[in-house]
């Protein structure tokens, strides 16, 4: 058979010159083939008819009709779907290795007969005029912080012109989170765009009792900045698109980082910020033509930054506790009976009282959590010792493992007077040293000493220095007795 690449040689030998024998002898073809594609003026693919006949009988001649029909009323129906529906209706005409048959009817009655799919419109984007950004969860990566598995989010803000993004590690897609991302994003750029649009923020939106509030409180912040809302469709995550593209190739830029340093642990959380800051820089260092061009249309920022907290009133119980969100944090007990205002960033909780921040706690994540500080109640707790064994948020009242072990060891010694005695620990360690007290335990557990209150504050207030855990030395094994081992066997063998 005649190939394209021979007629073209064909031509070009006659074109140069030569006669038609000595042109086809060239091109290793008949002198009647070649005046025919002389002739002709064309190459043999174009010659040849169109293939528009069967090599074999259609399997799902019969059945398609019944298939169109479904197609149309559910155009969203799988080839996959509508096989293993006719296995079942047909058992034994239809074998598994006809799938691709299917798929590819299917697929071409889309293209032809189908619904018009979905199309995506190429934006034009305008230097300094919009911003988007969204939550992207990183629990893929791996990442650790001291050994222990660090899940988190990202607040993500890209400039849809310059592609110029920011980065804030958060812990859940609450206002404050957003609040912080978008603060520390602006305040990084140094001024404003036009514009910020999010998805339906639905998840932000569920983390709130109040769901105007939250709306309330998004449009203020966005009135601060002077910046105009936008919002994708429900179910439309493409109008999101740039930072959604930007997810994947951030989240992909930090794995191949984290790959080159060759561990993705950390040894604190500051540690990890400045990785992030590092890599970003890296980013936005090849994006600095067209950053320069936004920053010269950009709105200047505000005279201050708004707080990125929420503020709820709070009554503190006859237990010492209020309720924030659902959770549950003590309080110092001279507050108990009164109303308190409670700023809840990020990452911590803070009391306020009397225009005076009174305390400043650690932010629980998700709902129905309890965190109990024994400093707090302890000076009841030792008057009421009976409470204790069935406190509702007794095992917050454990500061550490050892301070379990100590209790457990003084159930064991003498249950009756147990509780009373622990609670003199506990108090010992909020009078003088959390560590020290810890410390203690540690050195009577070792020693198997009795644990008692008096002991240990004897061993705290004598300010003698406790012996360190004692450090374990293992040996390295000398693989070469495992070899001296397998050759005895092998000899044994024979």
């Amino acid at each position: 058979m005649v190939t394209d690449q021979q007629v073209r040689r064909l031509m070009m030998l006659l074109q140069q010159g030569l006669t038609k024998q000595a042109a086809a002898d060239k091109a290793a073809m008949a002198v009647n083939t070649a005046r025919k594609y002389r002739r002709s003026g064309k190459l043999p693919s174009e010659c040849r008819p169109e293939h528009t006949w069967r090599t074999r009988d259609d399997p799902f001649g019969e059945a398609w009709e019944g298939i169109r029909e479904r197609l149309q009323a559910e155009p969203r129906l799988q080839a996959r779907t509508i096989f293993d529906m006719l296995q079942r209706e047909h058992p034994g005409r239809f074998a598994d290795g006809q799938l691709r048959t299917l798929q590819r009817r299917v697929r071409q009655w889309r293209c032809l007969s189908g619904p018009p799919a979905e199309v995506f419109f190429a934006q034009v984007h305008r230097p300094g005029v919009l911003c988007e950004s969204d939550f992207t969860h990183t629990g893929k990566l791996g990442i650790t912080v001291g050994g222990a598995r660090f899940d988190h989010l990202l607040y993500h803000f890209v400039l849809t012109y310059s592609n110029w993004e920011h980065c804030t590690v958060c812990f859940s897609e609450s206002f404050e989170s957003l609040s912080a991302g978008l603060q520390n994003a602006l305040w990084q750029l140094g001024g404003v765009p036009g514009e910020h649009r999010t998805d339906r923020l639905s998840s932000a939106v569920a983390n709130t009792r109040n769901p105007e509030d939250f709306t309330r409180r998004y449009q203020g912040l966005l009135d601060h900045y002077r910046m105009a809302a936008q919002k994708t469709q429900a179910g439309h995550a493409n109008e999101n698109g740039d930072v959604e593209q930007r997810h994947r190739r951030f989240k992909e830029a930090l794995d191949q980082a984290l790959m080159l340093r060759g561990s993705r642990d950390f040894t604190d959380r500051s540690a990890y910020g400045a990785f992030l800051e590092e890599l970003l820089g890296r980013l936005n260092a090849g994006r600095t033509a067209r950053f320069a061009e936004e920053l010269k249309l950009l709105r200047p920022l505000p005279d201050r930054r708004l707080d990125d907290c929420t503020r709820l009133a709070a009554l503190v119980d006859s237990g010492s506790l209020i309720r924030v969100d659902s959770n549950v944090y003590s309080v110092s007990s001279r507050l108990i009976g009164q109303r308190v205002e409670v700023r809840q960033y990020t990452e911590h909780v803070e009391v306020w009282y009397a225009g005076r921040k009174v305390e400043r706690l650690e932010r629980l994540r998700g709902r129905r959590k309890h965190r109990v500080d024994y400093r707090h109640i302890i000076d009841w707790l030792v008057r009421k010792p009976g409470a204790f064994a069935n406190y509702r948020y007794r095992d917050d009242l454990f500061p550490t493992s050892r301070f379990r072990m100590a209790c457990d060891a003084l159930h064991e010694a003498g249950p009756a007077r147990a509780d009373r005695e622990y609670l003199r620990i506990l108090e010992l360690a909020a009078r003088e040293s959390e560590s020290g007290v810890d410390d203690a335990i540690r050195h009577l557990l070792s020693t198997g000493e009795a644990i008692t209150a008096d002991a240990i504050k004897g061993l705290v207030l004598s300010g003698r220095d406790i012996p360190p855990p004692t450090e374990v030395e293992v040996q390295v094994p000398d693989l070469a007795l495992y070899d001296e081992l397998l050759s005895a066997a092998v000899e044994a063998s024979r």
